[in-house]
């Protein structure tokens, strides 16, 4: 009855016009990153408040369900249950959700889907467990699949340990796609706020490889005489 009421209050807050921006937004068109998600248009503000109202009443199961729906705000609001609901946990419910997000990783497929439950649940769960689950991800052939393992990562940058990103990011410097250059330029804009000296170092080793998005990502809040040399490879 709850995973009823919860698809009802969704279906309530639909919005045909926020749908339809939010499809192009999202690139949903034929061969592009999204194509073929459903958006009912709901923004993401609203969907926190369904998750507050309902996140005591949920099992489990009734998450993939919802995870599983056609609808891409029917699964963020799933992967938020699960970001709620972790950090709540006991061991082993906590062991649950980790490996229920990682065995549904198909359904996880845009990128504001994984930036907003990656670190908050694969990220947290890992801390102080065996990373190597992100580094087989960073290999996969699915570009969300390795944005997740990229993002889990932001949680480990939060407690300024750095290693596991720059080691993903390496892994990643020949990836073709945009959103991967972008997510790879972000957490090492990310890392410089904490440690600049090792983004630094980071970026002038692989200057030659790094792709232009992900360089231009990184560097974007230095000043812009320093930025320029970044970008003209004259940073010597």
């Amino acid at each position: 009855m709850t995973l009823k009421s919860i698809q009802k209050d969704l279906e309530d807050n639909s919005d045909k016009i926020q749908s339809e921006n939010l499809s192009r937004f999202f690139k949903t068109g034929a061969g592009e990153y999204g194509e073929g998600d459903c958006f009912r248009g709901i923004k993401v503000p609203v969907i926190r408040t369904i998750v507050k109202k309902y996140e005591s009443q949920l099992s489990i199961n009734e998450i993939v369900s919802l995870l599983h729906s056609r609808w891409h705000e029917d699964r963020l609001c799933a992967l938020l249950f699960f970001v709620s609901m972790i950090r709540k946990a006991d061991d082993a419910k906590q062991k649950t959700i980790y490996e229920t997000y990682m065995g549904n990783t198909a359904f996880i497929n845009n990128w504001d889907l994984v930036d907003l439950s990656a670190p908050q649940v694969c990220g947290f769960y890992l801390q102080n467990r065996s990373h190597a689950p992100l580094f087989t991800l960073a290999e996969s052939a699915s570009l969300w699949d390795r944005r997740i393992a990229l993002l889990s990562t932001f949680h480990f940058i939060k407690q300024s340990s750095f290693d596991d990103t720059l080691f993903i990011i390496e892994k990643l410097l020949s990836d073709r796609e945009d959103l991967i250059h972008k997510a790879c330029g972000w957490m090492l804009r990310e890392i410089g706020k904490r440690d600049l000296d090792c983004e630094q170092t980071f970026i002038k080793k692989h200057y030659s490889k790094l792709p232009r998005t992900a360089l231009r990502y990184a560097i974007e809040r230095f000043p812009e005489n320093v930025r320029l040399r970044y970008l003209k490879g004259t940073f010597e």
